[in-house]
């Protein structure tokens, strides 16, 4: 199946299925010295990992990387760098009763119709079991990029219920099950997420990932521009069904002055006094903060009944029981910054190369 590999000078391929043996992945362009051990990846894989709160899917997975090749003595040697995860908690008998049936609003249907085939078992590669390679290699894209840029995620929106700007913390990301910066917000978003649970539905949610510290001049002008690889980068991660960056779709509605983002001397250094670009302009990285949302929808597996057809082409209704995240834009965010970091990580292999 075409469409596995995502970049040019780093460039990441993942294999595996929800319910196979295991998932993994191929990071090839890794400039060589980099200290890189497990442990390096194992941080930003245990953010993303399922069953740390009755808020998330209850599968136990450890999702333990073990890293197959291109690291030796903890550094990297320059040649592709493999990992793998294994998978030790499917229930794939949670999926017989629906094999014949295509879940609304899921890649079931789409995936049949292409290539004649489908595994029924939560989903295949259209799980988002397969992100945690995209976490994984986000970790090295993060060693890439170095420490002076620094990549964070947050929940701003679950359902219709957006968080309060003005109570932005980043402290408070941590401090709660929903990468939350809004306290207030977040207690509001557990009870009303758990009378989605309860109910057997779901919900989408709103993910922003900001990126300080990253230099002027990474992207360019025309088809590769920084915020379009930014926008399929983050369209790619399963259940993502739109994109924004800086203000978004909010321009629209701005006159020309209010929408540029005027410029003064400070120093000797070029300031901006807004962001509405979003940190890009022309396609190009402009050195202030890269800001970037996508809209999450609700999770499709879920105990609501649906109508639906089965491959068998007769009308039918269905229930996804099994192990599903109410909302699975909360897990969603340490995958959107790993995608932020893999472009942002191209992209700077990409001007050393041209630009010296």
């Amino acid at each position: 199946m075409p469409g596995n590999s995502f970049g040019q000078a780093f460039r990441v391929t993942t294999f595996g299925e929800s319910h196979g043996p295991a998932i993994g992945c191929v990071v090839d362009g890794v400039p060589p010295g980099l200290d890189l051990a497990e442990a390096d990846i194992q941080v930003f894989l245990d953010k993303r990992r399922p069953g740390q709160s009755r808020h998330t899917t209850q599968r136990q997975e450890a999702d333990a990387v073990r890293i197959l090749s291109g690291v030796f003595e903890g550094r990297t040697t320059g040649t592709p760098v493999a990992l793998l995860i294994e998978n030790t908690d499917q229930r794939s008998k949670d999926y017989g009763a629906i094999k014949d049936l295509f879940r609304p609003g899921h890649a079931d249907y789409t995936y049949f119709k292409k290539y004649g085939i489908r595994d029924y078992r939560g989903g295949g590669r259209a799980s988002a079991r397969e992100t945690a390679m995209r976490v994984a290699a986000g970790a090295i894209a993060r060693k890439v990029l170095g420490t002076d840029v620094v990549i964070r995620g947050a929940m701003v929106q679950m359902g219709p219920h957006a968080i309060d700007r003005a109570a932005w913390n980043w402290d408070q990301v941590a401090r709660n099950p929903f990468w939350c910066p809004d306290a207030q917000a977040a207690s509001a978003w557990e009870t009303y997420l758990d009378g989605i649970r309860k109910a057997g539905s779901s919900t989408g949610g709103v993910i922003e990932v900001v990126a300080e510290g990253v230099p002027a001049g990474l992207g360019e002008p025309l088809f590769d521009k920084l915020d379009a690889e930014l926008a399929k980068a983050l369209m790619g991660i399963p259940a993502a069904k739109g994109v924004e960056i800086g203000a978004g779709f909010a321009a629209a509605a701005l006159e020309g002055p209010d929408n540029a983002d005027e410029m003064r001397m400070d120093g000797d250094k070029v300031t901006f006094l807004a962001n509405n670009a979003g940190g890009i302009l022309g396609g190009i990285s402009s050195g202030q903060d890269i800001v970037a949302r996508l809209a999450i929808k609700p999770t499709s597996s879920i105990l609501t009944p649906r109508r639906t057809v089965s491959v068998q082409g007769t009308d039918a209704e269905i229930v996804t029981k099994g192990r599903h995240d109410p909302c699975v834009a909360i897990r969603g965010v340490p995958v959107a910054e790993a995608m932020v970091a893999c472009v942002l990580a191209d992209h700077l292999l990409r001007f050393r190369g041209q630009c010296g």
